[in-house]
């Protein structure tokens, strides 16, 4: 099995190589493309590489829709229909501010403007001049706002403070326009991490949180950077953050997989061991995501996160076949951890499918015995 994790390293070193794999006196190597005993993901119905969408963990062919409606035409108007009637408590909501919002950042990224044409995300700032007291705009913009920072500054300049600081404005008069919603809240957690609350201001923000949605899986993802190591807090605090998250999940919440993610934000930056990945932190921490993927409802709009985050660290412990089980949910999106942290989140979630498939494969697996 080693030199699956030889090719994988190959890859993430810069080298163009797909891994084609077949079992050969017990052990893998790898294949030419082409060969008739090549391990090929497409047998399994999975995309293109170049067909992968990186916009969303899942589907939402509503918001796809309307995306393209926004950027064809530079009218907000169906965005705001749609987020008007988003339930304002739920996961979806969140998605949807969070994808508007980069959608209109990385629009301005790709289309700066000039004398001759409009800037980029230019249907964001029209939405915000006709309609200031529209919530699900000033939500979008305070997101927006996050996104800049994160995309044009470096944290701890004078730049990046200015932005973070106008988010935070954007964060209140969002929360003022919308009192119930968590969402203004969720969207300061990232300013709070940007400009280092202190952790009494930090826990002063999670309360009006836990007010509103106490079971928000996207409000914990986004609570737990905080708290991480490489943060504001520490690898204790961080996996105390999620086990007691845990620990208070109500049955079928996604809640219960928060300790793979803190285990994910902790790991050493090179590991291709999978004896690591076999452990008994890591393997206790797999079984809860899968437990609460088992028993999430069907259409929980974070179910692709915890599934794509499953992906990574069931190949990386060579457990294929389950693997390969949430493959055939997600496959189509990757707009996910832990994908987007890549330069090219397609080409990283390709070559940990081609893994997953050559693995099965080679441990006797088949188009024909993968349940679907």
């Amino acid at each position: 099995m080693e030199i699956l994790w030889v090719l994988m390293a190959a890859v993430m070193l810069g080298f163009v190589l797909i891994p084609f794999l077949r079992r050969r006196r017990g052990g893998i190597e790898q294949v030419p493309a082409g060969h008739p005993d090549a391990a090929d993901p497409e047998d399994y119905g999975f995309a293109r590489q170049e067909e992968l969408d990186i916009r969303m963990p899942g589907p939402d062919q509503d918001l796809l829709d309307v995306l393209d409606l926004v950027q064809r035409t530079q009218d907000y108007k169906a965005a705001s229909q749609l987020l008007a009637g988003t339930e304002r408590e739920g996961e979806l909501r969140w998605q949807r501010v969070q994808a508007f919002a980069g959608a209109a950042s990385l629009e301005l990224q790709q289309r700066p403007g000039g004398v001759s044409e409009a800037p980029g995300g230019q249907w964001l700032r029209v939405w915000r001049a006709e309609q200031p007291k529209d919530a699900g705009g000033a939500a979008v913009h305070a997101e927006f706002l996050v996104h800049q920072a994160w995309r044009t500054s470096t944290p701890g300049t004078d730049e990046f403070r200015i932005i973070m600081e106008e988010a935070k404005v954007a964060c209140v008069e969002a929360a003022l326009l919308a009192p119930g919603d968590p969402v203004p809240y969720i969207v300061e957690l990232s300013v709070a991490r940007g400009l280092a609350y202190s952790q009494a201001e930090f826990e002063q923000l999670w309360l009006k949180i836990l007010d509103r949605a106490p079971a928000h899986m996207g409000a914990h993802l986004a609570a737990l950077h905080y708290w991480c190591e490489k943060w504001h807090g520490s690898r204790e605090l961080a996996y105390g953050f999620a086990e007691a998250a845990a620990a208070r999940a109500p049955h079928g919440s996604l809640l219960a997989a928060m300790p793979l993610f803190a285990v994910f934000e902790h790991l050493p930056e090179v590991n291709l061991v999978s004896g690591f990945y076999r452990s008994e932190v890591v393997t206790k921490a797999i079984h809860g995501a899968l437990h609460a993927v088992h028993s999430a409802r069907a259409d929980d709009p974070m179910l692709a996160h915890v599934r794509h985050l499953l992906v990574f660290f069931l190949v990386r412990g060579e457990r294929w076949a389950e693997a390969m089980s949430q493959l055939i949910h997600i496959d189509g999106h990757v707009g996910a951890l832990p994908w987007t942290l890549s330069a090219d989140p397609a080409a990283e979630f390709a070559i940990y499918r081609a893994l997953a498939v050559a693995g099965y494969e080679a441990n006797g697996g088949s188009p024909a015995t993968l349940a679907q």
